[in-house]
C-alpha cells in the first residue's frame, strides 16, 4: 500500500473516536499525554488528569496495572464527571489485561479506550488467546484500541521468527533492520488478529515507539506505507529536559511534515516533583510552530545580545507567554479565535519595531543606551508609547485590550485606560524587574 494524503498533505486514514474525540485522516492532530499517579490513588489520578486535561491533552493515558487500579477506574471517572471534566480516559494494559477486564467490567465501561501491548499479553500458546479476550471485551463494550508495539518489550517469538529467517537470505539483513520489521510486523499481525477476533477496522488505532530518532522515522514511514490505520506517534523514554524535547521534536516533526501521525505524545521523564503538564505544552508547541494547529498565542522574542544587558525584555516575554497561556481556559470560550493572535516581546531598536509591526501586537524595548521609551504596535501600526516603571502593567491592559477588541466582536474603542475592566487576568504580566 502507498502512502495516500489528503488535499492538506494529511496521509488518508480510517477515522477512530474515542469518547467524543475522533482522530485520523484530516481530523486535528491530537494532543495526548499520561498519569504517573498510582492509579488506585483515586483523588491523586483525578488531580492529575484535571491539570493534564486543563493544559491542553485531550485524552488522558492511565496505568491499569492491579486489581486495585482496575477497581478504581470508574470512580475516576465519576470523579471527573463531577468536575465537568470530559476528557476521555484511555487504560495501560500489560500483561494481565485480559483478566483485569474480565473482573471489573465497571473500569471497561468506564475506559474510552483501551491500549493493548502485543509484546506483553502472554508467550507461546497464551498470546493470542489472551489478546484475543481483551479484543472481544473492546468488541462488546465498543470501544476502540491502540495496539501499542514499543521496542523494550518487544513480542521475541515473533523477534525469534523474523531473526530466523534473515538467516536463510542470501544477504541477511542487519540485526537492527530485522528490530524495525519485527516492530511493523507485530503492529499489523495484531490488527489483523484484532479485525479477525471481530474489532471494526475503524476502532484500530496503531503505535510502534522506539527512543531513537532514526528508528523511529524508518518505523513509521514504513508503518504508513503499508496500512491506513491512524498512527499514534511518539518517541518512548524521550529523556528529561532538553534532550528530551530536541529528541522528540527532531523525530515526529520530520514525520509530521510527510502528513505521517494523528496524535502525538511528547513522553518526557520530569524532574522530581516536576510539572507533567510540560510535555502538554511541548507538544502543542510542536504543532503550533509547524503551522499544524493552534492553541495559545504565542510569543516572539529575540534571543538577547550585548545590546540587551537589562533582563526586563526576557523576564517580560516569560510573563506574557505564562499569562496568555493562563487565559486560554477563559479567553477560548469568550475570545474564539484569539489562539492564532501573535505578540512580539522584542528587546531593542535592531529587530524590534520590524517583529512588532509583523505581530498582532507587539512592544521593542529600549537597549543598552537606547532611550527610555517602548513602542507599542497593533497591527502594523504604532499606536503607543510606553514610558516609566509600569511598562508591563502597561503592556497587559494594552494586551488585553486588543484581545477584546479585536475577539469579541464589539464595536472597538477600548483604551488604556479602560483595558483593565476587559479579560479578568488569570495572574499579572507585572512584578518585572527593572
Amino acid at each position: 500500500m502507498s502512502l495516500s494524503t489528503s488535499p492538506r498533505g494529511r496521509r488518508v486514514t480510517r477515522q477512530v473516536r474515542i469518547g467524543h474525540v475522533v482522530v485520523g485522516s484530516d481530523a486535528p492532530i491530537m494532543v495526548q499525554s499520561m498519569t504517573n499517579t498510582d492509579t488506585a490513588d483515586i483523588q491523586g489520578t483525578i488531580n492529575q488528569v484535571f491539570a493534564l486535561a486543563n493544559a491542553g491533552s485531550e485524552v488522558v493515558r492511565i496505568t491499569v496495572n492491579s486489581p486495585e487500579a482496575a477497581a478504581a477506574v470508574a470512580a475516576i471517572r465519576e470523579g471527573l464527571d463531577k468536575l465537568h471534566c470530559n476528557v476521555p480516559l484511555v487504560g495501560d494494559f500489560h500483561f494481565n489485561g485480559h483478566k483485569l477486564l474480565r473482573d471489573y467490567p465497571d473500569c471497561a465501561k468506564a475506559l474510552a479506550k483501551y491500549r493493548i501491548n502485543p509484546g506483553n499479553v502472554g508467550r507461546g500458546d497464551k498470546h493470542d488467546t489472551q489478546f484475543a479476550q481483551m479484543i472481544e471485551i473492546a468488541c462488546r463494550e465498543q470501544k476502540p484500541v491502540r495496539i501499542g508495539v514499543n521496542w523494550g518489550s518487544l513480542d521475541q517469538d515473533l523477534m525469534g521468527r523474523l531473526m530466523d529467517e534473515n538467516s536463510r537470505l542470501p544477504q541477511p539483513k542487519s540485526a537492527q533492520q530485522v528490530m524495525r520489521d519485527a516492530l511493523v510486523a507485530s503492529a499489523l499481525e495484531s490488527a489483523a488478529l484484532a479485525e479477525e477476533v471481530g474489532l471494526p477496522g475503524d476502532k484500530i488505532i496503531l503505535s510502534c515507539k522506539v527512543s531513537d530518532v532514526q528508528d523511529l522515522i524508518a518505523v513509521y514511514s514504513d508503518l504508513a506505507a503499508r496500512c491506513d490505520y491512524p498512527l499514534h506517534l511518539g518517541l518512548t523514554e524521550a529523556g528529561m529536559g532538553s534532550k528530551g524535547i530536541v529528541a522528540s521534536t527532531a523525530a515526529m516533526g520530520i514525520l509530521l511534515q510527510q502528513g505521517i501521525g494523528d496524535t502525538i505524545r511528547v513522553s518526557l521523564t520530569p524532574e522530581p516533583g516536576g510539572d507533567r503538564t510540560k510535555e502538554v505544552i511541548v507538544a502543542q508547541e510542536m504543532l503550533q510552530t509547524m503551522g499544524l494547529r493552534t492553541f495559545t498565542p504565542l510569543v516572539t522574542a529575540c534571543p538577547g545580545c550585548g545590546r540587551t544587558t537589562s533582563t526586563f525584555f526576557q523576564e517580560l516575554a516569560a510573563k506574557t507567554q505564562s499569562y496568555l497561556r493562563a487565559q486560554m481556559p477563559v479567553w477560548r470560550s469568550s475570545y474564539p479565535g484569539v489562539e492564532n493572535m501573535s505578540v512580539a516581546v522584542m528587546g531593542c531598536v535592531v529587530n524590534g519595531p520590524g517583529e512588532s509591526k509583523l505581530a498582532n501586537i507587539g512592544i521593542s524595548l529600549p537597549g543598552t543606551g537606547e532611550l527610555p521609551v517602548a513602542p507599542v504596535y497593533e497591527d502594523g501600526k504604532k499606536t503607543v508609547t510606553l514610558k516609566g516603571d509600569r511598562i508591563a502593567e502597561d503592556f497587559q491592559a494594552l494586551l488585553d485590550a486588543y484581545v477584546h477588541r479585536t475577539y469579541s466582536g464589539d464595536s472597538p474603542g477600548a483604551s488604556l485606560t479602560d483595558a483593565g475592566a476587559v479579560g479578568r487576568q488569570v495572574i499579572p504580566i507585572a512584578s518585572v524587574a527593572r
